[in-house]
């Protein structure tokens, strides 16, 4: 039995029902519905160019939708702004690693939990009571946090310091910082050798089991098959599969956006990485 089975529910966590965005005569995404269930990892993937981190801006806030409904724990996301998103249960990660270099480790994890401190901007600068224990509590939080991706020991160190992996590990932290019900992940292992990638598998499995759902993004089709249990497939802009990792191996409208066809006179349109 999976790890997540026991908190799985039949009712979708996330929904993208007949979503498309369009930038003036551009139609990146049409007509794309596909929901994520509540536990496990669920994959989004496409040759390069097919839509898919519109996919992450739209459900984010940071782009609004042509038409259709984006649909998080039931409610439609429409009009929301992003912090407004993230106060709902649904954190993102970057393609392009966004941490602060110049701040420790531990003061990048506790800037995550910011929307969930309850003392306010008087309260930090009166010292109050509510003000300390709020930031005892955030530290031990943030400590917590740093030993799931074991980076806890190096909590003081600055993160300019750490390798590219690490800072790909502190960032994943720092997401879980705003308790998240859905972690998006923006094809996390871009940049990383082998070993490093190896290690983050462990890492999201071991996210995965604590009860989070993740959503990602990600070209490396080993990474992907190693750790979706659903994945959906675009490609320009539509949805053209969704299944269990082998039925996507196998389906040949995937293997054709991949590879080409045989009788293609052009390169391959984008082979993953």
């Amino acid at each position: 039995m999976n790890a997540n089975d026991n908190h799985r529910s039949a009712v979708p966590l996330l929904e993208m029902q007949n979503v498309s965005r369009h930038f003036g005569g551009l139609k990146v995404l049409q007509d794309v519905s596909f929901s994520v269930p509540q536990g496990g990892v669920f994959g989004l993937i496409g040759p390069n160019g097919a839509g898919k981190t519109t996919v992450f801006n739209l459900i984010t806030g940071l782009l609004p939708v042509t038409s259709g409904h984006i649909r998080f724990q039931g409610d439609d996301l429409a009009g929301r702004r992003p912090h407004q998103i993230t106060r709902a249960g649904i954190a993102r990660t970057f393609q392009n690693i966004r941490i602060f270099k110049e701040m420790s480790l531990l003061e990048n994890v506790m800037v995550g939990m910011h929307a969930h401190l309850s003392y306010g901007p008087l309260g930090w600068l009166a010292g109050t009571g509510l003000f300390r224990s709020e930031e005892r509590r955030a530290r031990d939080r943030a400590r917590e946090l740093l030993s799931w991706v074991k980076l806890d020991h190096k909590a003081s160190d600055v993160a300019d310091n750490l390798s590219y992996g690490d800072q790909r590990k502190l960032e994943l932290a720092r997401a879980l910082a705003t308790e998240p019900r859905l972690l998006l992940l923006d094809e996390p292992v871009a940049g990383m050798n082998s070993v490093e990638k190896t290690d983050l598998m462990h890492e999201i499995r071991n996210i995965s089991a604590r009860g989070y759902t993740i959503f990602m993004i990600e070209h490396d089709m080993r990474f992907v098959m190693g750790l979706c249990e659903h994945i959906a497939v675009l490609n320009f802009g539509r949805i053209i599969a969704e299944g269990g990792p082998e039925a996507i191996r196998n389906d040949p409208q995937v293997i054709e956006a991949y590879l080409g066809r045989e009788d293609d006179e052009t390169h391959p349109q984008g082979a993953p990485a």
